[in-house]
């Protein structure tokens, strides 16, 4: 029988086997919730739990009770924008379009015709970095982790840096390559709060440039990158092209690939077909 304390509102921080490290969304509370279906969340997501048992054990807050609500509101979170860094201004006229003799790419056009936009860099939140220690890159430990089979491992840490911080993009975006191969229904979820939480920092009209060139824009980027991958994947082809050509907008110089993958999907190319 679940308890007559009113409804909580709880954002998760990180996630574990059985339970989730959250805050209360009212007062940034600290407190673990046990509850089932909690596989269906992922950091930065807002459950509303009924609760039905609440407990205090070694100074830290515990929860059960049942999810009622599960949504994406990254507004609502309360998160201090990531940084912009003005680095001057982009010139299309300095950008390297091809071979003189060749002509302009097609998508470059109307960046051309634009003329000047403001270039930035994004901060990036890395928690535990040390700048000092070169194999200290908690991301680098997770990637080595996973491409020696260990996902749970490469999972765990992911999951540590956005307990400390849900800015960590870089964190949201490999959250997203670790089940990109074998479910892109659930990458994707990871993929889109990166996006959102970075476009906190772009607002409505960003018209800039986010250079891949510049090395803290690249965690945003890959979020945009797997975003739009796996809209094209599911066979959500008007969105998809809509990612790819803002990705060149963003990036101009296109270190990703977008072009490649803008042409496949205006081509009517499925996922599956430019796989082979």
């Amino acid at each position: 029988m679940l308890s007559a304390s009113p409804p909580v509102n709880l954002v998760v921080a990180s996630l574990k086997q059985t339970a989730a490290r959250c805050r209360v969304l009212e007062t940034a509370e600290p407190i673990t919730l046990r509850a089932r279906s909690l596989w269906r969340a992922i950091p930065g997501d807002i459950l509303t739990v009924q609760p039905r048992k609440r407990w205090t054990y070694a100074k830290n807050t515990y929860l059960s009770g049942e999810i009622t609500m599960q949504r994406t509101d990254v507004s609502a979170l309360g998160l201090t924008p990531l940084r912009l860094e003005h680095h001057g201004m982009w010139d299309p006229d300095q950008e390297y379009w091809g071979e003189e003799s060749e002509p302009r790419p097609d998508y470059a056009l109307p960046m051309i015709a634009r003329g000047p936009r403001p270039e930035y860099e994004m901060e990036q939140i890395l928690p535990g970095d040390d700048p000092d220690d070169p194999d200290g890159d908690p991301i680098i430990e997770s990637n080595d982790l996973k491409n020696a089979g260990d996902f749970e491992g490469a999972w765990n840490i992911l999951m540590r840096l956005l307990d400390a911080d849900l800015r960590c993009l870089d964190a949201h975006a490999h959250l997203g390559n670790l089940v990109f191969d074998r479910r892109p229904e659930d990458a994707i979820r990871h993929y889109e709060m990166g996006v959102r939480i970075g476009e906190l920092s772009l607002g409505a009209d960003f018209g800039g440039v986010l250079s891949w060139r510049w090395i803290d824009n690249r965690p945003f980027l890959r979020c945009v990158h797997g975003y739009g991958l796996c809209l094209w994947r599911l066979g959500k082809t008007a969105e998809a092209t809509a990612v790819f050509e803002r990705m060149l907008w963003l990036n101009p110089g296109d270190h990703q690939g977008a072009r490649f993958n803008l042409h496949s999907v205006r081509d009517g190319r499925s996922w599956q077909d430019a796989e082979t």
